[in-house]
């Protein structure tokens, strides 16, 4: 994930938490927060030491960074995100991870439709 899309300060993290909106399910809690300052969207992670020891949380962390790569079309610009990793999700691999972030971004009613252009084949 490119360093533009990336939160990390803490005053950052803290911002988003106190005047941010969130939403959960099992795996994951999202904060969100318009920010119309940044052309891009921005992510920052979040996984406590309850999760595992380090090589689990890295883990983690790579695979919900290439779940929200692989969604990025579809994450609306002008935008800081927070997740915050819950305990089932560290038994998950990367496809139960993508659709749990799918899950929020929909029922945070973030999540974009892309449009496909039929063309014909040459």
């Amino acid at each position: 994930m490119e360093k533009s899309h990336r939160l990390q300060k803490n005053e950052h993290f803290q911002h988003v938490f106190k005047r941010g909106s969130s939403i959960a399910n099992r795996q994951l809690v999202l904060y969100y927060m318009p920010n119309p300052d940044t052309p891009e969207f921005r992510l920052g992670i979040s996984v406590s030491k309850k999760i595992g020891h380090a090589v689990i949380r890295n883990k983690i962390k790579r695979l919900l960074k290439e779940a929200v790569r692989a969604e990025k079309d579809r994450i609306p610009k002008g935008y800081d995100f927070i997740l915050i990793v819950r305990k089932p999700a560290a038994d998950l691999g990367l496809e139960e991870l993508q659709s749990s972030v799918i899950h929020l971004l929909k029922k945070a009613r973030l999540y974009k439709k892309v449009r496909h252009i039929h063309g014909s084949a040459t």
